[in-house]
């Protein structure tokens, strides 16, 4: 009888064991950090203010995007971020102390002309803030599909103005006599 007791406590001390000892050795998924949304987290340890979730919304063709993103400065006083996109004028944004700008939420986006990248893939874009030398990253770019986006997405194609030809006589003046 006591050798019943000892086994059904050793294999239920087995099943214990084996039903939990996955925790020991995997690690927790709760502790890993990521950008939970489309867009990416840009930190830069030697500049004032932090990029959250920087995305870009195209048109079709990728010529114009608009940059939706948070810029949070936690410092006591106000900071300039310049964002550099190749082929574009830089972006300037100045974020109050202690105070966060949210491009596409509470502030307008962004408009990049010039972007030339079509949604589904990525732009290199160069943060600088403070003193910092910036940090370089790839920030995703996507089209209006999404219900969530559509109001973020350019609403015109911005191209530089092309004169429309006007027909012209062709034909040969008479000849003189």
């Amino acid at each position: 009888m006591k050798s019943r007791l000892v086994a059904s406590a050793a294999l239920s001390a087995l099943v214990l064991l084996g039903a939990t000892g996955c925790t020991f050795i995997t690690p927790q998924s709760t502790k890993t950090e990521y950008a939970a949304s489309d867009g990416v987290n840009v930190s830069d340890a030697d500049g004032p203010i932090d990029v959250r979730n920087a995305l870009v919304v195209a048109t079709e063709d990728g010529s114009v995007g608009n940059l939706i993103a948070a810029f949070v400065n936690p410092t006591d006083e106000k900071a300039t971020l310049t964002i550099t996109v190749a082929g574009v004028d830089p972006l300037v944004v100045t974020v109050p102390a202690g105070d966060t700008v949210s491009l596409g939420a509470g502030a307008e986006p962004l408009r990049i002309v010039g972007l030339d990248t079509k949604p589904g893939a990525t732009v290199e874009m160069h943060f600088q803030s403070g003193d910092s030398t910036g940090v370089k990253t790839e920030v995703p770019v996507l089209d209006g599909t999404l219900p969530y986006y559509s109001d973020l997405a350019p609403s015109e194609k911005t191209a530089p103005s092309t004169p429309t030809p006007k027909p012209t006589d062709t034909a040969a003046p008479a000849p003189r006599n």
